[in-house]
Formats: C-alpha cells, structure tokens, sequence
C-alpha cells in the first residue's frame, strides 16, 4: 500500500505547479476531488460513508462502461483545502487506506483554476487538471 500511495502522491507537485503558472491563485481554498471507482456500488456507499465519518464529502455516484464493456462506479471524495502539497498528499494516503479496506480503486485526484473571485457562477468554464 505505501508504493501505492507514494505512486499516487507524485503528481501532487506537478499539479500544484501547472496550477500557479496557469495563473491560478496561490492562496486560494481549492475544491480536491480524490476519483474513487469500482463495479461495486455497495462498496462504494461504504466508502463514501466512511469518508464523510473522516470529515470529507462525496458526490453522487457516475456510471460509466470501460473499455471492455464492465460498468464501472464512480464517485468523488471531496475536501476543500489550500494549494498544499503537503495537504494533498495527506488527504491522498488516507484516502488509499480507506480504498484499500473496502477493495475499490482510487483513481487520482484533480481541481480547479481558482482566479481569485468568488464567481461561482462560471463553473461551465471549470476545467478539471489531474
């Protein structure tokens, strides 16, 4: 599990830094969204409810069919943190322990370009980075 967790915690700096020579603001609270997976809906619920239980949100399930022809579940574990890396990485390791009890995948995590305002408003103009 820790080689799993190292694996996903890599891209966090380079994320981090797309964002910030994108523009994006350094002291911004972002949206993380940790890509939670698996064709097992009722895994996924406990998950979702554990996660809640650790102080973090979740959004509706998505069903999607892979390139095989399986459904697949989707859901994201949402928190609300700064740019940290440290952060992230942090959210990224207790998140995998959660996946890991209930055998269901953890697909990476993303956010969004912050500018600095507070428009919510613009989300069709949102682009996820992960």
């Amino acid at each position: 599990m820790k080689d799993q967790i190292m694996l996903a915690q890599q891209d966090t700096n380079a994320i981090i830094e797309e964002l910030l020579e994108d523009g994006s603001d350094p002291h911004a609270l972002y949206i993380i969204e940790h890509h939670i997976s698996s064709q097992n809906f009722d895994l996924l619920e406990k998950v979702a409810v554990e996660a809640y239980k650790l102080g973090y949100e979740a959004t509706d399930p998505d069903e999607d069919v892979d390139d095989t022809g399986n459904v697949v579940i989707g859901f994201d574990i949402v928190a609300e943190s700064p740019l940290n890396a440290e952060l992230i990485n942090a959210q990224i390791a207790e998140i995998i322990t959660l996946t890991n009890q209930f055998g269901v995948n953890y697909d990476g995590w993303g956010t969004y370009f912050e500018d600095g305002s507070d428009d919510f408003n613009e989300v069709d103009n949102m682009e996820t980075l992960h």
